[in-house]
């Protein structure tokens, strides 16, 4: 098996406002190791959502290649591209993205009852989760009932929940005090180095960033290496 699980070849993204085109993205060729933890900088506007919406399929480049743990998913159908979303990959947002009228629980079996993982495995699996990150008094609540850290956790926990390949996350401290981004950036690090899932992060935080293993800086949708 490679030990490259995401790979992109001259990627680029371009998008038109108005009479005029805008490239997001420009040529970009990135290579993700497996259990990697990456960390991606730059200001806003820099093209950091761009790439991370085009690894998780969630968008589609202009030109260039994604590889994904081998596969070049540009030939895959959209039934495929679900599939891979749902079982290789973890998603983490700024803004939790967790169903309102779901307990904790609740919300990190979701996906696994998707994935067609029986009931009794499933619940299972979200508690134990749920309690490695601290969470086990609080897997009955809903999001309205717990702060915002609790809300990123069990985002978290999520994006466990189906033992991805990889995990993106998107300025997933952004709406957080600083010691809870303290704490989400070091949990992050530490699921990391247990689960041994690749960790692909974008960010406006340098501190954040520094939880990473290797950061990269983005500006005008190009990469290079952080000095740090």
């Amino acid at each position: 098996m490679s030990d490259i699980i995401i790979e992109t070849r001259d990627l680029s993204r371009a998008f038109r406002v108005g009479d005029q085109e805008i490239m997001a993205l420009d040529s970009l060729s990135l290579q993700i190791a497996r259990g990697e933890f990456v960390g991606i900088m730059g200001p806003s506007g820099s093209g950091k959502t761009t790439l991370l919406n085009l690894l998780g399929c969630l968008d589609q480049p202009s030109s260039g290649s994604i590889v994904f743990e081998g596969q070049d998913i540009s030939g895959l159908s959209e039934r495929e591209i679900d599939d891979l979303r749902l079982k290789r990959m973890g998603f983490i947002f700024q803004t939790f993205n967790l169903m309102p009228t779901f307990t904790a629980l609740e919300n990190v079996a979701f996906p696994m009852e998707i994935a067609g993982i029986p009931r009794d495995e499933r619940v299972e699996r979200a508690r134990q989760i749920l309690k490695q990150l601290g969470l086990i008094e609080r897997i009955h609540h809903k999001p309205r009932e717990l702060s915002a850290g609790e809300n990123q956790r069990v985002a978290i926990a999520r994006a466990l929940a189906n033992n991805p390949s990889v995990i993106l996350a998107d300025e997933p401290t952004g709406n957080l005090d600083s010691r809870t981004t303290e704490e989400i950036s070091q949990l992050l690090s530490d699921l990391n180095t247990e689960y041994r899932v690749a960790i692909i992060l974008v960010t406006h935080d340098a501190s954040v960033a520094r939880a990473a293993s290797r950061r990269l800086w983005m500006i005008d949708g190009s990469l290079g290496q952080d000095s740090d």
